[in-house]
């Protein structure tokens, strides 16, 4: 049978609460059902960043797929490394200030864990992007506006690429999707592991970031 022609796999669940994960697969041309995993991330040590996202990944992975019957499961854990240390979701606005502070007008690297799992057949595999953020020099009063709108309390490293974190964000180096919490690429050749063309998810009706089907 030929690559093009290979039988859609019947589901693909995303095992994040990631609305901008989600938004970006779906742009992306993909639908997937969100099974959020309840892994405790507190409870996960490791020795370096991208160990660390790399077992909170596949935690969640194993998590959503231990109650399915069949399909592909997507599990993914972003943190923002800084010296060596692993930076994740600020748990207050003084945190999150102190945060902006540090990073101000300094490089860090976004780390992303990629765990995809296919439940049938019991395999997996996975794998770890990073991307290089280079933060600008906001003020005082700009800090205090951006920890106001909540936002960073939600993301890890406390700023979104694709949110009102952009405007602080001079450039990055590597992948942009990687940031925003998966990287395509990357996911593409993880399914190309398991066997299974990105192609064959392409949905019939793409959707927008809003997650409608678009007009005529």
């Amino acid at each position: 049978m030929q690559a093009g022609n290979l039988p859609r796999v019947t589901e693909l669940v995303l095992a994040s609460a990631s609305p901008a994960r989600l938004a970006l697969l779906r742009s992306a041309g993909l639908d997937p059902k969100v099974i959020v995993s309840g892994v405790d991330e507190s409870a996960y040590r490791a020795d370096t960043t991208a160990e660390l996202v790399a077992l909170l990944a596949r935690a969640k992975a194993d998590a959503v797929a231990a109650g399915l019957g069949r399909g592909l499961v997507i599990g993914c854990d972003s943190m923002l490394d800084l010296d060596g240390r692993a930076l994740g979701k600020p748990r207050s606005g003084k945190e999150a200030t102190a945060l902006w502070h540090e990073l101000s007008g300094r490089t860090g690297t976004l780390l992303t864990g990629h765990c995809l799992v296919d439940v049938a057949a019991g395999r997996r595999a996975a794998a770890v992007d990073a991307t290089a953020v280079r933060f600008g020099e906001p003020s005082d009063n700009e800090i205090a506006a951006y920890i106001a709108s909540g936002e960073p309390l939600r993301v890890a490293g406390a700023f979104t690429l694709s949110g009102r974190g952009g405007w602080f964000v001079d450039g990055i180096d590597g992948d942009h999707g990687n940031v925003v919490g998966v990287s395509l690429p990357l996911l593409r050749r993880l399914l190309a592991e398991l066997g299974v063309p990105v192609t064959t998810l392409w949905t019939d009706s793409p959707r927008d970031l809003n997650g409608s089907s678009p007009g005529p």
